[in-house]
């Protein structure tokens, strides 16, 4: 069984503040791209915070990542499937 949602403090999720430039410009907080591993160069992608709170951004190829965690997940699942689809067939 899976533990409710863990407590999380507001301390521990805060890298710092930045300000925006006149050309609309941030600089990510040195705290922030260690933490991250952040290097000059890496492509960001920006996002609206699903609740439109703020902003999420994320590494492209983190996301690259993600997409591949997923359809190595979904292939699994297929197989799974398609195992569960086969032994019922032999049992009827």
């Amino acid at each position: 069984m899976l533990d409710g949602p863990q407590s999380v403090k507001l301390n521990d999720l805060f890298l710092g503040a930045v300000t925006v430039g006149e050309r609309g410009q941030i600089v990510i907080p040195a705290e922030a791209r260690e933490a991250y591993g952040l290097r000059g160069g890496d492509k960001l992608l920006v996002f609206h915070h699903p609740g439109h709170c703020g902003l999420t951004i994320v590494r492209v190829q983190d996301v690259q990542r993600l997409l591949e965690d997923w359809l190595h997940f979904m292939e699994a699942v297929e197989h799974i499937d398609a195992e569960q689809d086969h032994e019922k067939a032999g049992t009827a």
